[in-house]
């Protein structure tokens, strides 16, 4: 009996030390083809592999939640221990986050339907137009830092293909997207994005590129070792053989 009692500490014990030593991060994204998006029940996507590649190189397990956006960007500003993916870096969010990264490459622009031939040489002139935006996205971040408002040029929405849909329908003028995204997205519909979209203007200041991002109350090591696993699949070629499957 004695035997069996201390077999069962010791197992116990092992238990323990073996759920304490596993790891586990919290990850939020949102749906943005093909970047991060649920295809059959399971999260895909160019962003969603190199990050799992990173955990796989270091060790630890992710918890991986899709989200809107807002709301994956709300947990990730206002917890501990939470990385968020893909997020574009502008000034505006620099000192919000622990930036890691690119991940992924990403041209923004603002687009109207091919037939609509408008053409913007100033972004001033794009408030004159409806907008279709995403909630908190970094699109619709940039063009209130410039003075574009919700309600009155912006129309925003949860979802990026219901930007789509009324930039077909003519209830906004203008949809301010990924390119890559978009593109993808439009493909979705059964449309050509060459022949159906046009890019009226280039959002230069936005950036070409996406991040992870960890909350700040995040420990610099932990960011550290994430800064460390990204750096080693892009040398030991796992990244590019992502990239090669996905561009």
């Amino acid at each position: 009996m004695r035997w069996l009692k201390k077999c069962l500490l010791f197992m116990a014990l092992n238990l323990t030390l073996h759920t304490a030593a596993a790891e586990v991060i919290k990850i939020v994204t949102e749906e943005l083809a093909p970047y991060n998006f649920t295809e059959k029940g399971v999260l895909t996507g160019f962003s969603t592999e190199v990050i799992q590649a990173i955990l796989k190189e270091m060790k630890i397990q992710g918890d991986f939640q899709s989200m809107p956006w807002a709301r994956a960007y709300d947990t990730a500003l206002n917890h501990k221990n939470i990385l968020i993916y893909s997020i574009g870096r502008t000034a505006q969010r620099e000192k919000l986050f622990k930036w890691i990264g690119p991940i992924a490459p990403a041209n923004n622009y603002l687009f109207s339907l091919a037939n609509h031939n408008i053409k913007i040489n100033h972004l001033e002139e794009a408030k004159k137009y409806q907008i279709g935006s995403v909630n908190t996205d970094i699109g619709e971040q940039f063009l209130e830092s410039q003075g574009f408002i919700k309600g009155t040029n912006l129309q925003s929405s949860v979802k990026y293909l219901l930007n789509y849909e009324k930039l077909k329908r003519g209830r906004v003028d203008l949809w301010v997207m990924n390119e890559m995204a978009a593109y993808h997205l439009v493909r979705k519909f059964g449309d050509d994005p060459n022949k159906v979209l046009s890019k009226a203007y280039r959002l230069d200041l936005i950036g070409d590129g996406y991040f992870m991002a960890f909350s700040h109350k995040t420990s610099d090591e932990m960011v550290e070792r994430f800064r460390q696993g990204l750096d080693t699949i892009k040398k030991n070629g796992t990244f590019d053989l992502i990239k090669k499957k996905w561009l």
